[in-house]
């Protein structure tokens, strides 16, 4: 069964920038810690985040966001944070790929770092890889998902896929 995961996402902007890391993400020392535990230091480069970050918020980040070891609890985190997504220039091949594989939206889109402000209302659509910054009134155009990662998105990540698949054979 398809969910109603939007591809459209709409929410604050957090401006961090280039080469930020899984492992500040998630540091290693935190991933078997229960949520709550852990909670804290997700993106502790910015100490504030974690306590001031609200549900749908999102992130824009300039270059190679989610280089790195490959994590899976890096998206994670900021799923269970309640991001809303993450607009950057560029991410990390394997993060990508897991964040594509939780239902996390992430879009990759040049210009982007340049084109916002911490605070900014942004919305991204990954359907269509538009991407329009409300408060400054400019619109730019990432690369949108392909038909089969908008299906993992539609379904809640690949694990409900492949249970949806597997259930109906």
């Amino acid at each position: 069964m398809v969910s109603e995961a939007p591809h459209s996402v709409r929410g604050r902007v957090w401006k961090f920038g280039d080469n930020v890391d899984t492992d500040v993400m998630a540091p290693w020392n935190t991933i078997s810690l229960p949520w709550e535990e852990r909670r804290k230091s997700v993106l502790h480069v910015r100490p504030e985040f974690a306590e001031q970050a609200a549900p749908g918020d999102l992130i824009v980040a300039g270059r190679n966001w989610g280089c790195g070891s490959s994590r899976e609890h890096a998206p994670e985190n900021l799923k269970l944070l309640g991001i809303g997504g993450v607009v950057a220039e560029s991410f990390g091949r394997i993060y990508f790929r897991n964040c594509v594989a939780i239902a996390f939206p992430n879009l990759a889109c040049p210009g982007i770092a340049q084109a916002c402000e911490e605070g900014d209302d942004l919305e991204f659509d990954v359907a269509s890889g538009a991407v329009r910054n409300h408060t400054r009134g400019v619109e730019l155009s990432g690369a949108a998902y392909t038909p089969d990662m908008l299906a993992i998105l539609e379904r809640g990540g690949l694990l409900e896929m492949l249970k949806e698949r597997f259930s109906a054979a």
